[in-house]
């Protein structure tokens, strides 16, 4: 088996304590404070633009071959881990998509947040359909 391994490019600062449980009902604003040296890997990334954060669920106990079968609390029945957004995963990695509403510098003000403050950043991707 391979190891890999990440180091954040930046983290999430946000103001809000009780951050929602999925970014696709989320209002929550806040800032993806990326590493200086990765500023210029921001260009085109632009006002309105929606983007894929790669994030770690740092704040996650560690993964147990009991939490393969879990209950959501959007769910009656248990499920397995791949078929929902829990945090206890056997790789911490968690995945949303935000909209962009501003570009300063290293500092992306985006809406959408389902993340603690400062959960580190994995990595950034547009969010777009491909071009055919």
């Amino acid at each position: 088996m391979h190891k890999f391994e990440f180091f954040p490019i930046g983290w999430v600062r946000t103001e809000c304590k009780n951050v929602p449980r999925h970014w696709s009902c989320s209002d929550v604003e806040g800032e993806l404070h990326i590493k200086k040296e990765f500023q210029k890997g921001l260009t085109g990334i632009e006002e309105r633009d929606k983007i894929v954060v790669l994030f770690v669920f740092h704040k996650s106990p560690p993964f147990s071959p009991e939490k393969l079968m879990q209950t959501p609390p959007t769910r009656s029945e248990p499920t397995g881990v791949f078929n929902t957004c829990s945090p206890i995963r056997p790789n911490p990695i968690g995945l949303s998509v935000l909209e962009v509403l501003e570009v300063k510098g290293n500092i992306i003000k985006v809406k959408g947040i389902d993340m603690f403050d400062g959960t580190p950043i994995l990595d950034i991707k547009p969010f777009k359909s491909p071009k055919t």
